[in-house]
């Protein structure tokens, strides 16, 4: 790190120069502002002037590799952000460590689409060969979305940059899963999972995004083997009947008391299974009695669990069907499917079909219908692991804002069933059992994020100065893909919390309520907005719209309103400043006399009391509009038109104080414009306004 002195580095921004005459332009100020900042080290606690109080510590959460900067990131990190700059401006010794996730799936299917417009595939190159080009990848593109942040004004300790396949990554990575396998908290097992055919892989059933679709519900008749009649099934899967070793009726389902116990001979297949009682079963769905198929559905791997019923695996990982016989060995689902409703329709057992909406489980990566089977996986066992993070929420450790994310937070893991952290890719870190060719679950590794990125499991500095960390700002999606396991990671191998508090963003809809996406061609680029308006005019739109944690129906005129106040801003400052001349004096007012500046004075100071507050609370949208009428109104409006005909000393220290008042607290919500007007500031002592003092 080179520390260079600020007082150097700012001397082009310093004077009352040619450019403060003209509007502002963001163009002319926030690349340079930006060099210089970083150039300072102040990033770094390490180098912060004077006696710090303890720590503040933020982890960000690491966006993948394989992505840009999304509505998303530029909230999440404008939040990190302000309260960063507002903790190091309170005099704490802050630390925000930036980083990637490696990003499993994701990052294996774009280096996988580039050998695909080769011809290739990662089976043509071979395990090491594939993974030599994911690192070339990686080494091309895999910081750019951090680049991008630094665009947004992001005020992150770069020096500590950490990525979730470091060599001391993959260290704590190992560690802890050496400590939960010696806790007896690791197993191999066969388990009905979600599995991707596509990308070959398990996934948990965190990693599954649900799809409202329409589709048939086909209904089936089973013949009793006495022959004294049939029970109708309903289903959506047809080709599973194939792997079916039950049907279930519930016991307090007066329909079909009788037929509990009796045997139905299977179609097709000419199997003997039996009609069986279970509560797990709804009497509303279908007809009230349902296929079991224990291999291939969660919610019958349980019904066959508490019925002692064998599972049959009919369809593998490829897609095709197994263990059925040449006429259906082979084929692939959909083939299956038609070839399994044409039989039932010859043999008359075919009773009809109906359109129905459900919802379709879906690869969170590839989009893909997950099929659900019996498959060998590694397991980590989740109660023990999830009773102490229930104790540590439940007793105010971690406190969720806005609160409602507690009780669901809670409810998941007093639910929590194990965790299946194996995968069937190639990029991860790998699971260190001898003949094992799996990775990790991603999440896995960044549940580590806290205090990995710290130097576990090393005994390091920063680790006892910044762990556990103050804060942290996530998505409601990975609330229990990511914060929930951080917390039970964190108290099993650091005894302690990883963080104070966690506050659930808002959700950035398009201005119509839909989801902002890419691919639907409904999503905003913050880059974009960024170089047509500035970093801070995006800053201010995001947080403008974020109140109370509701979703935000994105609108653009917030970007071109904090566009127009960062310009009314450097006109306030221009005109006291010309105004004043020689004579400025920014400490408070000791005694004002006037009526007027009295009453001014009097609501910035409620103002600051209350600013002070809202930022202690998260409450970043009520304080910026709070900030914002206060100077627009009160302060340029009124004060200001008042003290243009006044010439007494008085009026121009009022003038001098709350204009640098006013821009300490704003500095949090739009640095880039603060730091300009603060460095044309007439005062001798001066540093960065990002460490001077709230």
């Amino acid at each position: 790190m080179i520390f260079v002195n600020p007082r150097v580095i700012c001397n082009w921004c310093r004077s009352m120069n040619s450019d403060f005459l003209k509007p502002y332009n963001f163009k002319d100020n926030e690349e340079k502002i930006y060099w210089d900042w970083e150039r300072s080290g102040f990033f770094n606690p390490d180098n912060l002037p004077g006696d710090r109080k303890e720590p503040y510590t933020i982890m960000i959460a690491p966006p993948n590799i394989t992505g840009s900067l999304h509505m998303g990131h530029a909230l999440e990190n404008t939040i990190s952000d302000i309260l960063v700059r507002y903790y190091r401006m309170k005099g704490y010794k802050t630390l925000w460590v930036p980083g990637t996730d490696h990003a499993g799936i994701a990052t294996q299917n774009v280096v996988e689409k580039q050998l695909k417009e080769e011809r290739l595939s990662r089976h043509d190159l071979g395990r090491d060969k594939f993974l030599e080009k994911v690192w070339e990848w990686k080494e091309k593109y895999g910081d750019i979305i951090l680049n991008q942040l630094k665009k947004l004004g992001a005020s992150c300790d770069w020096s500590r940059t950490r990525f979730t396949m470091d060599e001391n990554y993959q260290e704590a990575v190992k560690e802890a899963f050496k400590k939960y396998y010696d806790k007896g908290l690791i197993y191999q097992g066969e388990r009905v999972i979600n599995w991707c055919i596509k990308d070959q892989t398990a996934l948990s059933d965190l990693e599954l995004e649900y799809t409202e679709e329409k589709s048939l519900l086909w209904y089936f008749r089973y013949p009793l083997k006495d022959k004294s009649g049939h029970v109708v099934v309903a289903t959506t899967r047809p080709e599973t009947m194939l792997g079916d070793t039950a049907v279930a009726v519930n016991p307090k389902d007066d329909r079909y008391k009788r037929f509990i116990g009796k045997i139905i001979i299977l179609p097709i297949v000419n199997r003997e299974i039996p009609i069986i009682a279970d509560q797990g079963v709804d009497r509303e769905f279908g007809t009230g009695a349902v296929k079991v198929t224990p291999a291939h559905d969660m919610a019958d791997s349980e019904i066959a669990e508490r019925n002692q019923l064998p599972f049959i695996k009919v369809i593998n990982e490829k897609g095709e069907i197994i263990n059925v016989g040449v006429e259906f060995d082979n084929l692939s689902v959909s083939e299956a499917r038609e070839k399994v409703i044409g039989k039932f329709k010859d043999s008359g057992l075919f009773e009809k079909e109906e359109e129905i909406v459900h919802n379709i489980a879906k690869c969170y990566r590839c989009n893909s219908t997950i099929e659900p089977m019996l498959s060998k996986q590694w397991f980590l066992k989740m109660k023990p692991l999830a009773q102490p993070a229930i104790e540590a929420i439940r007793n105010g450790k971690v406190k969720y804002s806005p609160e409602r994310w507690k009780d669901i937070a809670l409810n998941w893991l007093e639910n929590v069933k194990d965790w299946c952290i194996s995968r069937q890719i190639w990029w991860g870190h790998p699971i260190p059992i001898e003949g094992s060719n799996d990775t990790f679950d991603t999440w896995f590794s960044s549940a580590l994020w806290p205090f990995a990125t710290l130097g576990w499991p090393e005994k390091t500095k920063d680790l006892d100065n910044f762990y556990p960390t103050s804060f942290i700002t996530s998505a409601r999606e990975i609330i229990h893909l990511w914060i929930s396991r951080m917390i039970f990671s964190g108290l099993s191998f650091m005894d302690k919390v990883p963080f104070e508090n966690v506050f659930i963003h808002s959700t950035i809809l398009t201005k119509d309520g839909k989801r902002m996406s890419k691919s639907l061609g409904t999503g905003i680029d913050p880059l974009e907005l960024i170089e047509k308006h500035g970093a801070d005019a995006t800053r201010f739109g995001l947080i403008w719209q974020s109140m109370g944690g509701q979703d935000i129906h994105w609108a653009e005129e917030h970007i071109l309103a904090g566009k127009k106040f960062a310009n009314k801003l450097w006109n306030i400052a221009r005109f006291i400043l010309t105004k004043v001349g020689d004579d400025f004096d920014f400490s408070k007012p000791k005694k004002i006399d006037d009526a007027t500046a009295k009453e001014l004075i009097k609501k910035f100071e409620k103002l600051l009391e209350r600013s002070e507050k809202q930022m202690e609370i998260y409450e970043f949208g009520q304080a910026l509009h709070d900030i914002y009428e206060f100077i627009w109104h009160e302060f340029a409006d009124k004060y200001i038109e008042y003290s243009k005909n006044k010439e007494d000393k008085e009026t121009k220290q009022v003038l001098c104080y709350v204009l640098e008042k006013s821009i300490k607290l704003l500095h949090p919500f739009i640095p880039f414009v603060t730091e300009a007007i603060y460095q044309r500031l007439p005062k001798k002592e001066k540093e960065f306004l990002m460490i001077e003092e709230w």
